[in-house]
């Protein structure tokens, strides 16, 4: 019996297991390893985060993206403009369709394609912005979730968290 015991004191005795600190060196702590994961993505998106953070736009670009706002307001305005014209002055619109109507068709053509492609580059950019803001505020809150309200209040699991710390 002393025998027995004293393997078993050996093996599981004195607040060690020699089985399990010998199994950790073949094999990892599985919930280590769940924690070295979590924080391999935590930390691979925050990098992901940090490639889309939005940069301070100078004078220039404000400028530029102030000047681009401007063709559809004043294609909406001047088809208006054109009925007012219609109704106001009647022999000058006459004469401006008049004008329009000797353009050869494949410039109308050329004009359609001009146009079409500034409003699905345009459309195209703004995607992207957007996009790029989705990214950043999905990586912005990915983090780690609150601990529970038990958790910070409670000595006795704060005192054995504490003691099974690896």
């Amino acid at each position: 019996m002393g025998l027995i015991s004293g393997m078993m004191t050996f093996f599981f005795g004195d607040g060690r297991n020699v089985v399990a600190e010998t199994a950790h060196v073949f094999r990892e702590n599985a919930e280590n390893g769940a924690v070295r994961a979590a924080s391999a993505r935590s930390d691979s998106l925050a990098q992901f985060a940090a490639e889309f953070v939005h940069p301070r736009r100078g004078v220039f670009d404000r400028l530029v993206d102030g000047l681009n706002r401007l063709p559809r307001p004043a294609l909406a305005l001047g088809t208006i403009w054109l009925f007012v014209m219609a109704m106001h002055r009647p022999d000058q619109f006459r004469q401006g369709m008049e004008g329009l109507a000797i353009v050869p068709e494949p410039l109308w053509w050329l004009m359609g394609a001009i146009v079409s492609f500034y409003f699905g580059a345009r459309h195209q950019v703004k995607a992207q912005e957007f996009q790029r803001s989705v990214a950043l505020g999905l990586a912005t809150h990915q983090g780690q979730p609150a601990a529970p309200e038990e958790a910070r209040t409670n000595p006795a699991l704060q005192d054995w968290r504490a003691e099974n710390a690896d």
